[in-house]
């Protein structure tokens, strides 16, 4: 079975939202796809965020959520991976992967500086996936001030 992984518009929201709900309720949050549909919608038509979308036979199986950043010090745009998700009996294919390459060369395709991605320390599987992809595990250490209560 072959794997497409394309840039998503805004007709593969209806396609796109079950995956980002399914992902969002991986971390804890509650279900709610016509939020997840929302946000997505803003996201995508304010030219905020770029989402790949991968299919097989035409189905939406995984997606992954890239939201631009700038650096001062190279004076260049970054990319953010944000999201990476797989729907749960399609892993293990090479999905996640593909999904990953795709990302890097829609990056360097945009004349970006670099990518970045953030994962915890426990998430064995996903690390692994990182370096076998190619990426590096860097010394910098990420803070965050939660301003939601959250």
């Amino acid at each position: 079975m072959t794997i497409n992984i394309r840039r998503a518009t805004a007709t593969d929201l209806d396609a796109v939202a079950p995956l980002f709900d399914a992902y969002r309720r991986f971390y804890g949050q509650p279900g709610d796809l016509p939020r997840a549909r929302a946000f997505l919608a803003e996201r995508m038509q304010a030219g905020q965020s770029v989402v790949l979308l991968a299919e097989r036979d035409s189905h939406a199986v995984g997606f992954t959520q890239l939201f631009p950043m700038f650096s001062s010090v190279r004076t260049a745009r970054m990319w953010v991976l944000n999201d990476l998700y797989v729907d749960a009996e399609s892993r293990r294919g090479g999905i996640a992967r593909g999904l990953l390459d795709a990302a890097a060369r829609f990056a360097r395709d945009d004349g970006a500086a670099r990518i970045v991605l953030e994962t915890s320390v426990d998430n064995t599987a996903a690390r692994a996936l990182y370096r076998t992809a190619g990426w590096h595990e860097e010394t910098s250490q990420w803070y965050a001030l939660p301003l939601d209560g959250g």
